[in-house]
Formats: structure tokens, sequence, C-alpha cells
């Protein structure tokens, strides 16, 4: 069970190191730390607020064939983006420059994230 979630959070955190990568146009502070702790706030969000989001917008999944869930992938990279800032965690910022790389963000994290488990399971 620890084993299981200190993984995700190790895997997550490779997640957001993947998109500020490719991403230049998104700045960071807080090196591991950030890392650290944005895995297992993304953690939190993928596991619990992205499943009752997922079942809250249901038929607008079935109307657009899915993809609408790129979309809710970036809004849980928005609430991830926010929910650094409640925290406020002294040294650890995140900054978007515009709502569309949001999307992007999101949609570069669940790719990313997607692979990173389609290896571990194997």
């Amino acid at each position: 069970m620890i084993r299981s979630l200190i993984i995700n959070i190790v895997l997550n955190a490779g997640a957001l190191y993947g998109v500020l990568y490719l991403m230049p146009s998104i700045s960071y502070t807080g090196g591991l730390t950030f890392f650290a702790i944005g895995g297992l706030v993304m953690g939190v969000l993928n596991s619990v607020v992205k499943p009752v989001l997922k079942i809250l917008t249901f038929p607008i999944h079935i109307i657009t064939i899915g993809f609408s869930l790129i979309l809710l992938n970036g809004v849980i990279f928005w609430l991830f983006d926010q929910s650094l800032q409640i925290l406020a965690l002294e040294g650890i910022t995140l900054t978007v420059p515009t709502f569309r790389t949001y999307f992007l963000a999101g949609f570069l994290f669940g790719l990313i994230n997607w692979v990173e488990h389609l290896i571990i399971r194997k």
C-alpha cells in the first residue's frame, strides 16, 4: 500500500518534470521539493477530484466521444496550480502564462503519466 503510494508520487513527479521540461513557458521554483509536493498534490487530484469530475461530466464525455477528457486534464492542472497557491509553501511556485497552456500541460501530463504507468506495470 505505502509502496504503491510512493511509486505514484514518483511517477506524478516524473510526469510533472516532463511537462515542465517540454513547456519552457511554464516556470517553477522549489527544485526537488517542488516535484515531491507536486507529485503528492497531483496524486490527490487525480485519485480524488478527477473521478468525481468525470462522473459529473459524463454526458459531455459521451457527446464529445471522450475529447472532453483533454479539457478535464487541463482543469486538473489548473486545480494543481490553485492548490499550490492555497498551500502557499515558501519557495514553491508555479507560473502558467495563459489559460491555453493549462490545457496543453494537462494533456501532456496525462500522456506522460499514462506511458509511465504502462512501463511500470510490465
